[in-house]
């Protein structure tokens, strides 16, 4: 068994290996060369520091910082006067803490569930009962704010010299030392949180509480802590996630950092240089275009949040020119989403970044970056920020507010992505992925402005504890794709690009195993004021049901045609039980109504081969609203089928 074990990993990290491949970045520092601040010596990075005295100086001085400490007492007296961990408490998943009704998270408060309060809520379900699951989910939250305040604690310690703070801290520790193994073991080893990804982020605030203790804790109780705490928590990130991926990321940035603290330099190197070490990460996890390998632009950021907690500690001790390659690329991948903004600020949404679409420039991480990555848009942010940060290493002023740059069609080949921008129009299409890892069912997939106003967007989608993730966010109906029996592609077939034209504002691409017994092709083109979209489908099996489905969010002018289908998920995938109020009517060749988005009243056209029936009913989108969404699917199975819909604004 061990040894078919061991032969499963070594074919598994093979084809791991060659599914991330080194993706070239020559020359990163100068990239984006227009939003970054160089030194002296011409680097776009900084060393992050610690300035105590000068601390010190200004709660004296400044009545601002004063005021903000005196905060910082009050917020962490209060915490520790009526919060204790529990041993009894098992940790749960951040993503089953959702409301059961639309899967949106629920509000998180210290307050114990059936303790201080009988029930949950968030702003769409005020009254959510208390399950098991969902107490494993608060409790989630708690054990990391608690973390949070046992290196808060540390700090007022540090800043005051009042050791109440700094002997909270350290029993904390103490505590969980000793009773580390007695929570059981949840995902691939975890105790103190269900999966190790937690572990990672965790074990970075445990580090930072001992750092900043210092020569408070003697040598002997340091080595308990390392012993009885950290290694077997290092032990366990060191046997999972041999890939490369957004969790290894934070695996190798949590056992860096506490290699640094703990001054173990084996560690160090087999962190940072092993086949899945932390250079590797940033070599094979980020494309040439600096966006994360899995797609979703939101972990583009949590991977930048985690890089910067490494970036900055390597600092503190010394070491940031020893990861000079990769925060020059990491960098990059903080800035990158900048170039592809929607007119209201919002980067595109592939994959399945549980939240809202990423708000670009993302001036809370360029903030926080400061320490590390100066720019002028983080810095001018910072400026006016209280927080430990800007408390021990002040920002320097900002330059100059800088224009960003230009939005323009272009290709991303190594992402498998492509814009188009001309005319009133701007259209991210998303044609192939990379990994499966959070890879939704959304290859040839599109999103649109025209102006300032929203045509069409992807909603990424909710808590992945929530029925809603799995059953609809993540499946081909939620997406502007192509549909075989109600479904889209199978992820993660790469994609290919046929043509691509700044020129002429047209993209087309192929998906030669979009399922596993059919393909798929798509054309965007901007032709004058109209935006022309043109899918073809093809199944290699014999006769399908071939259908799109297209969502704008705009409410529909349908023509008297359209009756009620209460019929329309019946022998359907399941996705399709999620809308509401669904309509239909068939038409033959050619379809035409109109849809008022905002300022912008769109004439919208469907053309398929022959007699098809259009679908129109409201769809699940970013919680707890919901959209417009269409569904068009041939009346007799076919072969191959070319569905042309084009998109032309009025006022």
């Amino acid at each position: 068994m061990k040894l078919q074990r061991a032969i499963v990993l070594l074919v598994g990290s093979l084809v791991l290996a060659r599914a991330a491949p080194e993706f070239p970045k020559p020359s990163p520092e100068r990239a984006f060369p227009e939003l970054k601040i160089y030194d002296d010596s011409d680097r776009p990075w900084r060393t992050a520091r610690e300035d105590w005295d000068g601390a010190r100086r200004r709660a004296r001085e400044d009545p601002a910082w004063a005021a903000w400490l005196t905060g910082e007492r009050r917020a962490v007296d209060q915490w520790m006067a009526r919060h204790r961990d529990r041993v009894e408490w098992r940790c749960g998943w951040w993503h089953d803490f959702v409301s059961p009704m639309d899967g949106s998270h629920l509000d998180w408060t210290d307050e114990v569930p059936g303790e201080d309060v009988k029930f949950l809520h968030s702003p769409s379900d005020p009254h959510v009962e208390i399950t098991p699951k969902l107490l494993a989910g608060w409790v989630f939250s708690f054990r990391g704010s608690h973390a949070g305040m046992m290196a808060r604690a540390a700090r007022l310690y540090r800043i005051d010299g009042n050791e109440r703070y700094a002997a909270w801290a350290a029993s904390q520790l103490d505590t969980y030392a000793t009773h580390y193994l007695e929570w059981g073991e949840n995902r691939d080893g975890a105790r103190l949180f269900w999966q190790t990804l937690d572990v990672a982020t965790n074990l970075i605030t445990y580090a930072t509480t001992v750092r900043l203790l210092g020569d408070y804790v003697p040598v002997n109780r340091r080595i308990g802590w390392l012993q009885m705490f950290f290694r077997p928590q290092v032990e366990v990130l060191n046997r999972t996630h041999h890939d490369i991926h957004n969790i290894a990321t934070w695996h190798r940035c949590a056992v860096l950092q506490t290699a640094l603290v703990f001054g173990d330099e084996e560690m160090w190197r087999d962190a940072l240089s092993g086949e899945f070490g932390f250079r590797a990460q940033m070599a094979r996890g980020i494309t040439s275009d600096y966006l994360w390998y899995e797609q979703s632009f939101g972990y583009n950021s949590y991977v930048v949040r985690a890089v910067l907690t490494l970036f900055t500690t390597a600092g503190l001790y010394g070491r940031a020119a020893e990861l000079a390659p990769e925060m020059n690329i990491a960098e990059n991948l903080m800035l990158s989403p900048i170039t592809l903004r929607f007119p209201d600020g919002h980067a595109p949404n592939p994959a399945d970044h549980a939240s809202h679409p990423l708000v670009v420039p993302d001036r809370s991480t360029l903030a926080t970056a400061y320490r590390v990555f100066p720019t002028s848009l983080g810095l001018q942010a910072a400026a006016t920020a209280h927080t430990w940060e800007t408390f021990l290493d002040p920002p320097a002023p900002p330059p100059p507010a800088r224009a960003l740059p230009t939005v323009v069609s272009r290709h991303l080949a190594s992402s498998r992505m492509a814009l188009l921008k001309a005319g009133g129009w701007q259209v991210f299409f998303h044609y192939g992925q990379l990994t499966r890892s959070h890879a939704q069912a959304e290859a040839l997939n599109f999103a649109a402005f025209y102006g300032d106003t929203d045509i069409t967007h992807d909603p990424g989608t909710v808590g992945y504890g929530s029925p809603l993730h799995q059953h609809y966010y993540t499946r081909g109906l939620n997406h502007n794709v192509p549909l075989i029996n109600g479904e889209g592609e199978e992820p993660p077939p790469p994609g290919e690009l046929v043509e691509f034209s700044a020129e002429h504002a047209r993209v087309t691409a192929r998906q030669p195993a979009y399922r596993k017994h059919a393909s798929a092709a798509r054309t965007l083109a901007i032709v004058g004021d109209a935006l022309i979209d043109t899918a073809t489908v093809t199944a290699k099996a014999g006769a399908q049901h071939l259908g799109l489905a297209l969502h704008l969010q705009g409410k529909a002018r349908l023509p008297a045609a359209f009756a009620a289908d209460p019929g329309f998920a019946t022998g359907r995938p399941a996705a399709f039980g999620y809308w509401r109020n669904v309509q239909r009517a068939t038409f033959r060749d050619r379809a035409e109504l109109e849809v008022v988005c905002g300022d912008v009243t769109l004439r919208v056209r469907f053309e398929a081969p022959g007699e098809f029936t259009l679908w129109h009913g409201s769809a699940p989108d970013i919680p707890p609203r919901r959209r417009d969404a269409f569904f068009l699917e041939l009346v007799a199975p076919a072969t191959q089928a070319t569905f042309t819909t084009t998109l032309t604004p009025g006022s």
